[in-house]
């Protein structure tokens, strides 16, 4: 893709984010944010007995990286199992939105994934500490 399609793109997922609005029931709700421009992401999970995203959304407010990311990351996350989304990288994601479109603002760019891996290790503490018994995980 060329600059102008991953602006195209950025602006499209921030203007009609997909997997938008919360979860009520959540079995995961972690709030995280960046203070120095106020960005702020809420992810919403279910996770299946498989330990398989069976539903994921997010809410948000900040600027349109920090917000089409995470429209574009969870696109791609629905469905995946918790494993195969910690195993993605950093660098992957900035590639997919546009590299050289984020790079001044990184932080803002891998703010939803950085939720999402905090979000899913703790399913992983409640879970192994037998605290998940179909109560809710939040923060």
């Amino acid at each position: 893709m060329d600059r102008q399609q991953y602006i195209d793109k950025l602006l499209q997922h921030y203007d009609t984010p997909r997997h938008h609005g919360p979860i009520p029931g959540a079995d995961v709700i972690l709030t995280d944010g960046n203070p120095r421009c106020g960005d702020v992401i809420t992810i919403y999970l279910n996770v299946d007995g498989e330990d398989r995203v069976k539903q994921i959304q997010f809410e948000g407010e900040g600027c349109t990286i920090s917000q089409a990311s995470a429209s574009i990351l969870l696109e791609r996350v629905h469905g995946k199992t918790l494993a195969e989304i910690e195993a993605i990288d950093y660098n992957d994601l900035v590639g997919e939105l546009g590299r050289d479109i984020v790079m001044t603002r990184v932080r803002c760019a891998t703010l939803s994934l950085s939720t999402l891996k905090s979000a899913i290790q703790k399913y992983y503490t409640a879970k192994s500490k037998n605290e998940y018994q179909g109560s809710k995980v939040t923060r």
